[in-house]
C-alpha cells in the first residue's frame, strides 16, 4: 500500500509538472516539458512566473471598459487591467503590461505573454492556440448608432443595405461578425478603436457593431450615442481570459482566482467604476 500510493503521488506530480519524473531511459526530468504520444504538454506557468517575478499580460489597449492605454502618459486602466493587477499581487509578482493589436492578439500572446486579457471572446479560432479561463460575463454583438436611429437599425435585414455604412476595427470578433453577416452593408475600416466611435458622430458612418458592454459604457460617455437592443443582441458570446495551451495548472489557478474575485467583492469594486 504503501508503495502503491507513493506511485500514485509520483504520477499525479509529474502530470502537473510539480515534480521531477524519470523518462524512458530511467533519466529525471524537471518536469518543464513532457512528451508523449498526444504531443508535448506546456510547461508548468505558474514556476516560471515565479522565478521571473512578473506576470505578463497582453492586452489591446483599446476596448474600454475592460482595457484602455493612454499614450500620452503610458498607463493602462479598465476592468481587466485592475484585475490583472490583482491576479499577478495574489501571485507574488509585479504586473507587467505588453501592448498588441486585436490582428497580432494571438501571435504576442504565444510569444510575449503568460496571459491575454481586455475583453477577449470566447472562439473556436482562439481555442486552437490558447486555452480560455472560465467565462466571467455573457455578451453578445449589437449596434450603437447616433441617438435617433435607432429605429433604423433593430434587425440584421435593416442593417445589411449598401446604403449604410458600418465601421469596424480590423482583427477582432467584431470584423467577423460585420464580414459574415453584413455581405451588402457598406464597410468602413477604421484601426483605432479608441476613436472609432467618434467616425460616428461626426457622420463618416451610421454604426458600429460591437459587444453590449462597450455600446453600454459608450453610450454612458457620450450622450449623443445609443445602444440599440443591447440587453438583446444578435449573438451570444463570453468573455475569458487567455491562458497557455496546455497548461492546466495555471488555467486551474487562473480560474480559481477568478472564482474567487467574483465572489468576494473584487471584481465588483474593480467594474462598479466603469459599469455602475
Amino acid at each position: 500500500m504503501r508503495f502503491g500510493k507513493a506511485l500514485l503521488l509520483s504520477t499525479m506530480g509529474c502530470l502537473l509538472g510539480l515534480a521531477g519524473c524519470a523518462n524512458a531511459s530511467g533519466a529525471a526530468t524537471s518536469g518543464v516539458t513532457v512528451s508523449g504520444a498526444a504531443g508535448p504538454v506546456a510547461s508548468n506557468r505558474l514556476q516560471e512566473i515565479a522565478s521571473r517575478g512578473e506576470l505578463r499580460v497582453c492586452s489591446t489597449g483599446d476596448y474600454r471598459p475592460f482595457t484602455y492605454y493612454e499614450p500620452a502618459t503610458s498607463t493602462w486602466s479598465g476592468i481587466d487591467v485592475d484585475l490583472a493587477a490583482d491576479l499577478a499581487r495574489r501571485l507574488g509578482v509585479r504586473r507587467v503590461m505588453v501592448k498588441t493589436t486585436w490582428k497580432s492578439l494571438l501571435t504576442d500572446f504565444e510569444s510575449k505573454c503568460d496571459i491575454a486579457v481586455g475583453g477577449v471572446s470566447i472562439t473556436l479560432e482562439r481555442a486552437k492556440v490558447a486555452f480560455f479561463s472560465e467565462a466571467y460575463l455573457d455578451d453578445g454583438k449589437t449596434p450603437i448608432t447616433r441617438c435617433g436611429n435607432e429605429s433604423r437599425f433593430q434587425t440584421v435585414e435593416q442593417i445589411n443595405d449598401p446604403q449604410v455604412r458600418v465601421i469596424v476595427n480590423p482583427g477582432g470578433t467584431n470584423e467577423q461578425f460585420v464580414r459574415a453577416n453584413l455581405t451588402k452593408a457598406t464597410i468602413v475600416s477604421h484601426a483605432d478603436n479608441n476613436t472609432i466611435h467618434q467616425q460616428i458622430l461626426t457622420g463618416k458612418a451610421d454604426l458600429m457593431i460591437t459587444d453590449s458592454a462597450e455600446a453600454l459604457w459608450q453610450s454612458k460617455q457620450n450622450p449623443q450615442l445609443c445602444a440599440v437592443h443591447p440587453h438583446q443582441p444578435f449573438t451570444f458570446s463570453q468573455k475569458a481570459y487567455l491562458v497557455p495551451l496546455g497548461d492546466v495548472v495555471f488555467q486551474h489557478y487562473v480560474n480559481q482566482w477568478l472564482n474567487l474575485a467574483r465572489h468576494d467583492g473584487t471584481y465588483a469594486r474593480v467594474a462598479k467604476p466603469w459599469l455602475g
